[in-house]
């Protein structure tokens, strides 16, 4: 699987990107997020407010709830303003 950070988040966790292999357990955005913030200091910090982190899976926008697994590339980016 195929993590892809960006603003703060790729600030905070010091990469752009990075191949993990959750375990098998990980089935969704939450659970993804969830097994994330126990990898480093660094990502535990940058999903501590997971309530203000997006994510998309595949580039489609996703939900905590929708389904992540192997082969899929999931970007986690701060909520976007528009104006």
């Amino acid at each position: 699987m195929r993590i892809l950070y960006f603003a703060g988040l790729r600030q905070r966790i010091g990469v752009a990107e990075e191949d993990v292999l959750p375990p098998q357990d990980v089935r969704d955005v939450a659970g993804l997020i969830a097994w994330l913030r126990t990898q480093s200091p660094a990502h535990e910090a940058a999903f501590a407010g997971t309530s203000r982190v997006r994510a998309a899976v595949n580039q489609d926008f996703a939900a905590p709830g929708d389904p992540v697994g192997a082969g899929d590339e999931v970007a986690f980016f701060p909520p976007v303003t528009g104006g």
